[in-house]
This record gives C-alpha cells, sequence and structure tokens, in this order.
C-alpha cells in the first residue's frame, strides 16, 4: 500500500509553520497582477504578516521581503540586541531608513514591523509607494501567535497580553488611516486567506 502523501504545512520548513500556529494549507496556483506597484503588508506583531506575506509572493512571482529581516541584515544584529543598545527611538530611526530603501523596489511583497506605521513619514510612504494590506486579528489571537516567542522585546513584560491591548488600541487608527485593504486573519488557513486577497489585488487599482 502506498504511503499517504504528506500536506504542504508538514511539508514546510519548522520556522514557517510555527510563525502562525494557524497550519498553512497548499497554496494557490501562480497569480499575474496588472501592475508591478509594491505591496506592503501592515499589522500588529502576530497578525500573520510573514507567513501570508511569503504564501502571497510565492503565489504572484514575486520576490518577499521582512523588514525586520531587512534591518537585521543592515545591523548585523538581531531586533532585540537593537532595542537593547539604542532603545526603542533608534530602532525607530534605522526602521524609518530601512522602510524608504525598500518601499522603492518594484515587484515585491514587504511584510513591515508591527510598529512602522507609528511614525508619520512612514505612513506617507507606505501608503503613497505601494498598495496597503492590513491584516488584523483580536487581543486573544495575537497573544496565542506571540506568547512563547522571545524575540519580541515589547512584549517582554510582566503582562504581555495587556501590552498587545493597549498596543492595538493605539495602532488600530493608524493602521486603518494606511490601508488600502483590510483583512482579517482569524484561525483562517492561509491559502484561504490569500486565496480571498488576490481578486482584491487583481481588482484593485491605485489612484495616482
Amino acid at each position: 500500500m502506498n504511503a499517504p502523501r504528506p500536506d504542504c504545512a508538514a511539508a514546510m520548513p519548522a520556522a514557517e509553520r510555527e510563525s502562525d500556529a494557524c497550519a498553512p494549507v497548499c497554496a494557490p496556483q501562480r497569480v499575474t497582477l496588472p501592475y508591478d506597484t509594491p505591496i506592503f503588508l501592515v499589522g500588529m506583531m502576530g497578525a500573520g504578516k510573514t507567513t501570508i506575506g511569503r504564501s502571497l509572493a510565492r503565489v504572484l512571482g514575486r520576490e518577499f521581503v521582512d523588514l525586520d529581516h531587512e534591518l537585521e541584515s543592515r545591523c548585523g544584529v538581531r531586533v532585540p540586541v537593537i532595542f537593547e543598545i539604542e532603545g526603542e527611538a533608534g530602532f525607530r530611526k534605522r526602521e524609518s531608513t530601512a522602510l524608504a530603501h525598500c518601499a522603492a523596489r518594484r515587484g515585491i511583497v514587504l511584510a513591515t514591523g508591527g510598529g512602522a506605521i507609528l511614525a508619520p513619514e512612514n505612513r506617507a510612504v507606505l501608503r503613497e509607494q505601494g498598495i496597503v494590506v492590513y491584516l488584523r486579528a483580536s487581543v486573544d489571537e495575537l497573544y496565542r501567535r506571540t506568547c512563547r516567542d522571545r524575540n519580541r522585546p515589547l512584549l517582554a513584560t510582566a503582562d504581555p497580553r495587556g501590552t498587545l491591548r493597549d498596543l492595538l488600541t493605539l495602532r488600530e487608527p493608524l493602521y486603518r488611516e494606511v490601508a488600502h485593504l483590510t483583512m482579517e486573519t482569524g484561525c483562517t488557513p492561509i491559502s484561504t486567506l490569500v486565496k480571498h486577497l488576490l481578486p482584491k489585488l487583481q481588482a484593485y487599482e491605485k489612484q495616482a
């Protein structure tokens, strides 16, 4: 008897599977957009920007860029180390520089950091230079996805759930301000989210 075929989630690298507690499934076939405008994913830490971004980029045949990883590559150290040495203000300054550089690239899918929308100049770059998709999730869902992640300096508090709640209250209006499209992530499989997002991106015509 033939051995059962492994599903896509089992075949994925462990790090990618663990980045979102909702197991991704097989991605849709390749889709082409009628433009090369960059697509920017914004949302809270744990909203699924990296996992969804990778899947979306594969389907679109685009390069995927993670802003935090880009920043770490430029600095040569991890994000928590930048926070420790330079504080949040220093980190945000470096983040703005990296964002401006990445946003100028065509044909990419860019996952931003959760706080990238805090600076007015960053919101202007995102809104004007790309199509911004806000990936939204509840506080409970965000906590479930991030509670074991030690690479989140802002959550190194006695009450990380409360911190997430306060951050979302502060940032929600800014995410909505900058977004051209909004999607609730919840616990929907990654392939389903991407499938629902694709026609919205295909139909979207960015206003000059």
